[in-house]
Order: structure tokens, then sequence, then C-alpha cells
């Protein structure tokens, strides 16, 4: 199998990656940047029909894009991590092999989903889900949402969906009144960050904004038709069609554990001040080394590129400033909404916890750890790999749930095959687990 090699490979089209891309390529080095995706952008920016790219995007579409020493490989997954700074991919039917100089992990962070009754019904998504749906056109003109669980991204969600015509029926928030209102004063020190969460409240209504409340149960027979919120000691039903529920980001490190990088105490990767993890010749930035915004995720995709190529000059000095003031922010929105009791209560026992194996909350509480639940009820060996019901056990039992293992996504039996060249005792590669 042919190796491409370059000076730079970046994993992930975000803001963080995209940014990080764009300053290596201005420098002059060969660059490949990898997104699962079809195009550019990451979630925060997802194009679809009908969505106009954001002023950086266009940008970078315009300005970056175009680039000789670019190649941009979307749709594209990574399958192994091979060794010998080598990755193995798999883009549409085929696969690939890419080797690096320097590693840029962006993989961004994926929605943290906690299991309630009748959250298997269709029409019941992640709140950052439904703004993915509606971004690639998916229509809701009229349909009644409720949108919940606990961040600002309900907001935006709740935005997008209006603004495709839906009837924002609630925006419930778990964090208690207190802590948001306090953090509405802290947005004092980002003027921008204020004026758009008052832009927001005012186009869903102020009176939709619910806090201190939760999601306990969607109603429905062949699809969602209502929901039950419990608000302390109160429950209170809600017509709807649509319900999007989603208790935050979690960072997407599998990649990086894979390749022995170090996490800090919330899961994120851990890295310098320039950006490096703890594996030479690896970077990381954005969500994945802790959720902060796309403020902090662009400033933070530059920094690991002019750290992997060795510039430390008036830029760097100018930045890491820059990355000072959102960090702050940051951790302002993380005491914000920090999961409360409620949110973190384990539904009843016969509630699934695991979609892909219909494995029940109540089956999987019967061990101790996440090892012994998988190896029993099979629970996170289905196509998601644990991602979505990983989380979902981290948070409900405070299990450690990171044990990543090649392949990384449902691969081809052609991918497969196309690593058998590769020593096994430097890959850990093991066909036999591969989630066909």
């Amino acid at each position: 199998m042919k190796v491409e090699r370059y000076d730079i490979v970046v994993i992930g089209a975000g803001p963080a990656g995209l940014r990080a891309a764009q300053v290596a390529v201005e420098e002059g080095a060969r660059v490949a940047l990898i997104d699962d995706n079809p195009r550019a952008g990451g979630q925060i920016w997802r194009q679809g029909p009908g969505v106009v790219p954001p002023e950086p995007l266009a940008q970078w579409l315009a300005n970056t894009a175009p680039r000789a020493n670019l190649t941009s490989m979307h749709g594209t997954k990574v399958i192994a991590a091979l060794g010998g700074r080598r990755l193995l991919l798999e883009s549409g039917d085929a696969p690939a092999s890419i080797e690096y100089a320097q590693l840029i992990l962006a993989t961004g962070a994926r929605e943290r989903l906690l299991p309630f009754e009748g959250w298997t019904l269709p029409g019941v998504t992640g709140a950052g889900g439904l703004q993915a749906l509606l971004k690639g056109g998916m229509p809701v003109d009229g349909e009644r949402v409720v949108i919940a669980g606990s961040g600002p991204l309900l907001l935006a969600a709740a935005s997008t969906a209006r603004r495709r015509g839906a009837d924002v029926r609630a925006v419930v928030e778990q964090a208690a009144s207190h802590r948001v209102m306090r953090f509405g004063a802290s947005l004092a020190a980002t003027p921008g960050k204020l004026a758009q969460a008052l832009s927001l409240l005012r186009e869903i209504g102020w009176t939709r904004y619910r806090t201190g409340a939760v999601v306990v149960k969607a109603h429905g027979t062949k699809r969602v038709e209502a929901v039950t919120l419990r608000e302390g000691a109160r429950e209170r039903c809600i017509d709807a069609e649509r319900v999007a529920c989603g208790y935050g980001l979690v960072p997407n490190v599998t990649l990086a554990e894979a390749l022995g990088c170090a996490l800090d105490s919330q899961g994120a990767i851990r890295v310098d001040d320039a950006q490096r993890t703890s594996v030479d010749g690896v970077l990381a930035a954005g969500e994945c080394t802790g959720v902060g915004g796309m403020e902090l995720a662009r400033i933070e995709g530059a920094l690991a590129a002019y750290a992997a190529l060795g510039i430390d000059d008036a830029r760097v000095a100018r930045d890491r400033r820059v990355r000072a003031h959102w960090r702050r922010f940051a951790a302002r929105v993380a005491a914000a909404f920090e999961l409360g009791e409620a949110a973190c209560a384990q539904p009843s026992a016969d509630t699934t916890l695991c979609r892909c194996e219909d494995v029940s909350i109540g089956a999987v509480a019967a061990h101790t750890n996440w090892r012994d639940a998988k190896l029993h009820t099979r629970c996170g060996m289905g196509p998601c790999q644990g991602r979505v019901c990983g989380a979902a056990a981290a948070t409900l039992f405070g299990w450690d749930v990171s044990a990543p293992r090649p392949p990384f996504s449902p691969a081809r039996i052609e991918t497969l095959i196309a690593a058998g060249d590769i020593d096994a005792s430097n890959t850990h590669f093991d066909r036999r687990r591969a989630p066909l």
C-alpha cells in the first residue's frame, strides 16, 4: 500500500483544524487535512442546503482550500494508528496510509447523551444532533419542539429550529437559575457573547427558557408525542413532535489515547503551553483539549501550527494572551453548567443504555466497572464503539471507560486487509474486533 508523506497532518476540519491548516499552509508546509464529514467546517460550521458559510469558513474556502500544498481529505476516517508516525485511513471504498512529521489533533467533541425513559423513540435526538439535521436540510416547519439538557448549545439549537419554522415550546436547562444568572452577569467580560445571548433569548422568548429542570420521559407510540419535565418535585407534560436533549460535550480523544497521549483530570488531551501533547510530534487543539468554544479553538489551532513549524515570534505571544482570555471564559461556562444531581440521576432499570446492543441500565448496573459490563452484556461493543453509552456510563456510574482499540470506526474488510503488511507488534491492530 502506497504511503503518502506530509510535513503536517491535521485531523479534524472544524475551527481549530482549519486554522491550524491555514497557518501551516501559509508557511509553506505540505499539509494534509483529514475529516470524516463531506465538507469542511466541523459541527459548528456544518455546511448544508441554504446554509451560508460564516466569514472565517468562507475566507478559508476561498483562500486556503485552493492552495497547492494542501491536500483536503473529506469523508475520510482514521481507522488505526499504525506506528512509525503512520495512520490507516478509509476514504469511500478505498484504504490509504499516511505518514506525518508532525500531527495536529483537532478532533473536537461529541454530544453527551444521557438516557431517559422513551429516549429511543423516533423524534428524540441530541440538541447538537438536531442542529446538524436542520443544517442538513431536515424539515421541521410547524413542528412543536422541546430542547433540553445543558449549556449554551441549547439556545443555538433553539434559534436554528425557530428560523427553520419550528414551534419551540421550551428550552429546558438543568442548571439552577442562580448559576445561570451569575454566568449571565459574567458575560460583561465578553460583550460579544453577552449580545449574542440576549439576542437568542429574545428570539426564542424569555418565558420559554426554563432553568433547574430536566427531561424524565418522552411519550409516544410510533414516535414522540409529548415530553415530561421535572423541576424539583413538580412534573409538567408538554406536547411535542420532537425532543432534542444534550448534556454538554465530551472531548473526542480516541485517536489521542491510541497514540499514547496523556489525558487531564477532565478526560481531555493534556497539552503544554505550545499545544504539544505528551507524545513527541503530536499536538492538539480545540475541543479535544477541553470544551471552550469556537474562538478558543481557533487560537489553539494557530498555536499548534506555530509549534509544529518551530515558530516562536510575536504572533505566538499575542495568541497566547488571547488564548488565556478565552480559557477564562471557558472556565466560567464549565462552572455555570456543571451537571447537577437531577441530570445525573439514573433512570428506571429497564431504560435502554446501549442502543447498538439493546442493553438496559439495569443490566449494566449489575456490574462494577465498564470492562465487566462490556464482557457480560456487550454494552459499548456495537457500531458506535461506546461513544454514546460509554459517555453515559461515565456520567451515571462514575466509571473509567477509556480503552480505545482499533479499528476506531466501522471499516470495510478491504481496509483491514490492507493493514496486513504492518507488524502487529507495532500496531496493536486486531482485525477480529472490526465492528462490521
